[in-house]
């Protein structure tokens, strides 16, 4: 592709590593009968060999002169449908399903676009993305330590997450300050995990840790109470990066289901 100066203010790094270009194609491992959707498709690096594998590739790119220049380049790829929108905005539901999307995501978006990528987990198939090691060490954190936290805990509770291989900065241009690393997630059976209403849960442990050096009685105490933390199995006294998943969802069902005692001034709805 002829040359493209990187953007600062799209986060971009394009990814120009034969090797890592391989084991990514590797991992997500295109079939004949695919829908992939690629976020963020930069110089059509992975674009090209998702598109010969696949029946439909849809490339998202932000960037309109990088998206003119791959309409261009690209012309000859017929199963390839690029789409000039913001990834944060798109609505992927309008691509059919199920979907496999795919993606070396700026860094200033990750973490974001994976909230909203939750909304869309019913017409995925799995998801697979480059992104700051650090996103995904947190994405895969078990809890106790500080990597454990809401990120860990609202997609934990949704997708298997699985980090794949770390990916060097050299394998980039320009080289990022950081190491990446592949992740791939798979949305969970629905039934893994009975969240019961999804806006008191995601509220729970916003609150939670938006002060996770409190315990967790003092961080909620807005919002619940020291008993229905011991009637949900939770020892008040813990921070809220020692709570599992698990315990997590059975405190914010109590609370939906009105068993619990709601603080006045900090409901949950």
């Amino acid at each position: 592709m002829t040359a493209q100066r990187p953007r600062k203010r799209f986060g971009q790094h394009f990814l120009r590593d034969p090797a890592i270009i391989d084991a990514i194609i590797d991992a997500i491992f295109p079939a004949a009968s695919d829908v992939i959707v690629e976020i963020g498709p930069g110089t059509g690096a992975i674009t090209r060999p998702l598109a010969a594998r696949s029946a439909r590739v849809h490339a998202i790119e932000i960037d309109r002169e990088l998206a003119r220049q791959l309409r261009l380049e690209l012309a000859t790829i017929r199963n390839l449908t690029i789409h000039t929108a913001d990834a944060l905005t798109f609505d992927f539901e309008t691509l059919g399903q199920p979907l496999r999307l795919v993606g070396n995501l700026p860094y200033n978006i990750s973490t974001p676009l994976l909230f909203r990528l939750i909304d869309f987990r019913h017409i995925v198939a799995d998801m697979h993305f480059m992104l700051q090691k650090e996103v995904v060490d947190r994405m895969a954190a078990p809890p106790g330590g500080k990597t454990y936290g809401r990120l860990t805990v609202m997609l934990g509770c949704r997708f298997e997450i699985e980090s794949l291989f770390d990916v060097p900065s050299s394998a980039f241009d320009p080289p990022p300050a950081v190491t990446s690393a592949l992740v791939r997630l798979r949305p969970l059976p629905s039934k893994s995990f009975a969240v019961r209403d999804e806006a008191v849960f995601d509220r729970l442990v916003r609150t939670a840790f938006s002060q996770r050096r409190k315990t967790i009685r003092n961080a909620l105490s807005g919002i619940t109470s020291a008993s229905d933390l011991s009637a949900a199995g939770i020892d008040p006294a813990l921070r809220p990066e020692a709570i599992p998943i698990a315990t997590y969802i059975v405190l914010a069902n109590r609370l939906a289901a009105g068993s619990g005692t709601t603080k006045a001034g900090g409901g949950l709805e």
